[in-house]
């Protein structure tokens, strides 16, 4: 990880919201916000050489994970906000609902069947822990014991609605899980304006 402060991290996404605003990013974007010192804490056990599965709000992941700023920015510009990948920095995210996790018990399952060292972090949300596929995925990494991390992201939201209201109690946390809560301060997509794109 490089030197990422909390400013930092803020400053990055605030010049990406500038160039939404400016109609120059092609695509909608999910801004991060309100979760920086809890990440930057987490990514200090994520060794470089580990495999990174991440969501539809990715930015932070990327950076922290030593994918270059510029990267990022190019593909967020290209419209890949949710959607970036980078085989080289093991960096692999998806625009669906729980859509990385049959990917990523694939690697672990690779990993382990080769005898490597890496792990695999999953970075989730509150609402992608409730489902079915989660569960799914959770039963067969825990079954074969794969070298899996699982980090619930919980803002108290699934999309917009209330996580507690949609699917009451329950928190999708186990053993394998780190979870951390947070206040977010960005709108679910795009940055709160309507924008006419150039």
């Amino acid at each position: 990880m490089k030197d990422w402060t909390v400013e930092k991290l803020l400053a990055f996404e605030e010049e990406v919201k500038a160039m939404f605003l400016s109609g120059e990013v092609r695509g909608p974007v999910h801004l991060c916000g309100g979760n920086e010192a809890e990440l930057i804490e987490i990514f200090k056990d994520i060794d470089p050489k580990d495999w990174v599965f991440s969501t539809w709000r990715n930015h932070y992941h990327a950076l922290l994970h030593n994918v270059p700023p510029e990267y990022v920015m190019q593909e967020i510009m290209a419209g890949k906000s949710m959607m970036m990948h980078s085989n080289h920095h093991r960096f692999l995210t998806s625009a669906i609902v729980g859509g990385i996790l049959p990917i990523a018990a694939g690697v672990a399952l690779g990993l382990k069947m080769r005898g490597c060292t890496e792990k695999v972090w999953v970075f989730v949300g509150d609402m992608t822990a409730r489902t079915g596929l989660f569960n799914e995925f959770l039963q067969y990494v825990e079954g074969h014991g794969l070298p899996v991390k699982i980090v619930i992201e919980d803002n108290g939201l699934s999309t917009n609605t209330p996580t507690k209201e949609v699917w009451g109690n329950t928190d999708g946390v186990n053993a394998m899980s780190r979870k951390y809560s947070y206040e977010r301060t960005v709108p679910h997509v795009g940055v709160g304006e309507w924008v006419t794109f150039a």
